[in-house]
């Protein structure tokens, strides 16, 4: 006993991943699912292959360590967040696919909404912008464009859930339908405030309460596995969205301490304590964790292309044949030229959201070929990252502080893309040497519960940095660097 399951359940693909009771890795299990794409700026899952995948990785990733589920104490579950499942109660099927995160098709809705002026009423109560990003928009969807849908459950027959409370019904057979604090401050239903579903915007929206989940604290009880799923029942302690997960892997237990997570896209969140801090800079004011019933504020900036755009790379341009690659091509980019690209493959995200922005690559030549690509690429994440860092900045203003920001996430690897981006903020980037630090904070609150693993104060000191990269270039660099990109994002927007 002391191991614990972290269910990683991310936007391309699911894993498990067993700690142990020092709190390290002994075996990850992975499995990618098929994305869908069913229209421009549309993008869907199928709810069956996250929870299919979800199910396997973890009887994978036990047997994988050489464990039984005997030596397993306790289930810990972070997922991307947003993401939009509605299914029915008795059958357990869903009525549609999962909208992602991603999915920008509610945006003509989000621009109604903004020109009636109920967005300032939305962020008062929950922290958001009125946006296609959060899950509202996408569950109104469905409930309008599936026949019968919006009856059914107002007549209690349905039940919505972003990807953890899809994971926690299939994992329990239907028995807890709960989503924690951190996946319910995302959907722009929740106020983060009273700590309860806003009875205001479901009504603005005609979404019935009846088929919200049941919101809990970050450590809690989730109920316990179906027997048949892993030879025996296994308690669910811990869940929170991935971006909170991070935060909390990463020991950002303190305000002003700030992550930032490089996956599909870019998160970064800055803990703001106990107070919630409104942003005048299109931040989102959050919940970073939710213990013992007493809320953890922050304010986040999200990027939704990050690490998608090494992806663009592989698949769309199929310039390598793996992430890693890039690395040794944009070492070898020649440095007589200088490609910006500006990421807005999905529309841009903090602090500009402007869903119809649209992608744009400047300053090619004949010449320019996957070295350059691969660099500008890896460069547009730093500059994101600083869009995002001098947002937070002008919002929770601490005189004469320079904070380190500690990252992670598969981007995190890459040592240009970490070098440049403390290059172009100026500021130390901290590599922790346990990089999956999402699963990691999910493993937390579940050994934490469980009572086999250490409680906030020591499981902070148990963290350490693998490398600390230090700016190299100067400041007058450095700022007409991050002046041609603002030129590039004005340009994009101004299309």
């Amino acid at each position: 006993m002391g191991n614990i399951l972290a269910l990683d359940q991310g936007t391309t693909s699911s894993r498990g991943i067993i700690f142990n009771t020092e709190m390290q890795i002994t075996a990850i299990a992975q499995e990618e699912f098929t994305q869908h794409y069913p229209a421009s700026g549309w993008v869907e899952h199928d709810p069956s292959d996250l929870w299919s995948t979800t199910a396997s990785t973890a009887r994978a990733v036990i047997e994988k360590a050489g464990l039984s589920t005997r030596d397993i104490s306790a289930i810990g579950i972070t997922n991307q967040r947003e993401t939009t499942v509605v299914w029915d109660r008795k059958t357990g099927k869903p009525i549609h696919n999962a909208i992602v995160w991603q999915d920008r098709r509610t945006a003509d809705f989000c621009t109604e909404l903004r020109a009636a002026r109920h967005e300032e009423m939305i962020t008062a109560r929950t922290g958001l912008l009125a946006d296609p990003y959060f899950s509202a928009t996408k569950l109104k969807w469905i409930l309008d464009h599936v026949d019968g849908a919006r009856a059914r459950a107002k007549a209690g027959e349905l039940a919505f859930g972003t990807v953890d409370s899809w994971l926690i019904w299939n994992l329990t057979g239907g028995k807890v339908h709960a989503t924690d604090a951190t996946n319910a401050a995302r959907t722009m239903l929740y106020d983060i405030h009273k700590g309860r579903w806003s009875q205001t915007i479901c009504d603005l929206f005609d979404i019935p309460r009846e088929m919200l989940p049941e919101v809990r604290d970050c450590a809690a009880d989730f109920g316990v596995t179906r027997s048949d799923l892993f030879g025996r029942e296994i308690p669910i302690l811990g869940v929170a969205g991935d971006q909170q997960a991070a935060t909390i892997g990463q020991a950002c237990f303190a305000p002003g301490m700030l992550k930032s997570t490089y996956g599909t896209g870019c998160f970064a969140v800055l803990n703001t304590g106990e107070t919630p801090v409104a942003s005048s800079n299109k931040l989102l004011t959050t919940i970073a964790y939710q213990l013992d019933g007493k809320p953890t504020y922050a304010l986040e900036g999200s990027i939704f292309i990050a690490g998608a755009v090494v992806q663009w790379l592989r698949d769309g341009l199929k310039v390598i044949r793996a992430a890693p690659e890039t690395q040794g091509l944009a070492d070898a980019a020649d440095p007589g030229q200088d490609l910006l690209l500006v990421p807005a493959f999905v529309g841009l995200g903090a602090p500009y959201w402007k869903p119809e922005a649209r992608g744009a690559i400047f300053g090619m030549t004949r010449n320019s070929g996957p070295a350059e690509f691969a660099r500008a690429a890896l460069e547009s994440v730093g500059y994101q990252t600083r869009d995002l860092l001098e947002a937070m900045q002008a919002d929770w203003v601490r005189e004469g502080t320079q904070p380190t920001l500690r990252v992670d996430g598969g981007m995190a690897a890459n040592d240009y893309a970490m070098q440049f981006l403390s290059n172009i903020i100026g500021a130390p980037v901290d590599r922790p040497q346990v990089l999956e630090t999402t699963a990691l904070g999910a493993a937390w609150l579940a050994g934490m519960r469980a009572g086999v693993w250490p409680g906030m104060a020591d499981f902070a000191k148990g963290w350490a940095v693998e490398r600390q990269f230090t700016a190299s270039m100067d400041a007058a660099a450095r700022d007409a660097r991050y002046a041609r990109w603002k030129r590039a994002v004005n340009a994009v927007l101004a299309v």
